[in-house]
């Protein structure tokens, strides 16, 4: 057992699959530079020493439970959590999802910030309750203004300053390093070194909404460069009907269906534009890596995803074809990416606002977590 004069931060998460891992990471930096140090404990997902090292926590711990394991009460998870709780001084949980931080708050006496990812999460009235039972302990956290917005709609008698915006950020450098060129890029992906590519990735799921963008390409494409492609990565129950779509627009040549590619973010490069048609995405993770990649990007004006994209990219009417593809034209002719500055200014934007050093300076002064440490 370490000493009680060394404070601990107890992060609790779901899993590790997709961008949970990395949530991990970004949170864990949080504490880069301060007293505290961080033991990390995913509920789901077996042990695993690359996703140990990914964490970027002293200590990992894994308490292996499969999803269905954890349905209902979840006492067993409870009880391992408590013991957990025992093993250092720590002074606050952080909490990724509802069932992270349902457990939280049942096993410990910590304060607990529950992060959320999602929208709706406490829409339900049996997680109202447990809000309101556990009020004085909790705080929220939203990945975007739009969750936070739906939190605050949920809980609505909550004081403001109690559910606070934390944006999701992404370690530049490390991105940046995993990135190939473009050449490699579509080599490896199978595209046209010469084609203007359209680039989309995503689940081909209705919340992405995969139709209305290749609706807004179909429409754009006389007026797009000859010979320019739709790339979309991932898969899902609409890929038929996806395929039928293009054919019936009669552009199933200009379409490419690629499937779900691993670590999908290295390929960014391959893209002239990135663009994101999601009927309600939180944040939109895919939209910083894209950036990131010097990719100009466009988005649904919904959910989280205009918060990242600001006045550095292009915004279209959710399921809005005509627009999407007007934005598409705009783009092509434009080419923002051999405007002078164009780089440099959406190089500025992800790290003032999506970095890690930004992340950890907004965080400390939020009065959610000032009001946790006076609490100690």
């Amino acid at each position: 057992m370490t000493q009680l004069a060394e404070p601990w931060v107890l992060q609790f998460c779901h899993g590790y699959d997709g961008p949970f891992l990395d949530c991990a990471r970004q949170y864990a930096s949080l504490f880069v530079g301060t007293p505290y140090r961080v033991c990390t404990v995913f509920l789901t997902g077996v042990p695993d020493a690359e996703v140990a090292a990914g964490c970027a926590s002293d200590e990992v711990l894994f308490l292996n439970y499969s999803s269905r394991a954890v349905s209902g009460l979840k006492l067993k998870a409870i009880g391992d959590l408590r013991r957990i709780a025992a093993t250092h001084d720590f002074r606050f949980c952080l909490a990724h999802r509802f069932k992270p931080t349902y457990i939280a708050l049942l096993a410990t006496r910590l304060p607990v910030i529950g992060v959320n990812h999602a929208f709706g999460v406490y829409r339900r009235f049996s997680r109202r309750l447990l809000a309101k039972l556990f009020r004085q302990r909790l705080s929220l956290l939203g990945v975007s203004n739009a969750v936070r917005y739906d939190l605050r709609a949920c809980l609505p008698s909550w004081p403001a300053e109690r559910i606070e915006t934390l944006y999701n950020r992404i370690d530049i450098e490390t991105v940046q390093a995993e990135q190939v060129s473009h050449e490699a890029a579509r080599e490896t992906l199978g595209l046209p070194q010469e084609a203007w590519v359209v680039g989309n990735v995503g689940r081909l799921h209705p919340d992405k909404d995969q139709a209305t963008l290749i609706r807004g390409f179909a429409r754009a494409l006389p007026k797009l460069p000859a010979g320019s492609l739709l790339a979309i990565m991932g898969s899902g129950r609409l890929q038929a009907s996806l395929k039928a779509l293009a054919s019936e627009l009669e552009v199933s040549e200009q379409v490419r269906f690629l499937g779900q590619v691993p670590n999908a973010r290295r390929y960014f490069k391959a893209f002239d534009v990135f663009a994101l048609s999601s009927d309600h995405e939180p944040f939109g993770m895919v939209l910083l890596e894209a950036m990131v990649a010097g990719v100009p990007v466009i988005c649904s004006d919904c959910g989280g995803g205009r918060e990242v994209v600001g006045e550095s990219g292009g915004l279209f009417p959710l399921g809005s074809a005509e627009a999407l593809g007007q934005c598409l034209v705009r783009v092509s002719i434009e080419a923002p990416q051999c405007q002078t500055g164009f780089l440099a200014a959406l190089h500025d934007r992800i790290n003032r606002m999506f970095s890690d050093d930004a992340a950890r300076t907004i965080f400390w002064r939020l009065p959610l977590v000032q009001r946790v440490k006076d609490a100690l």
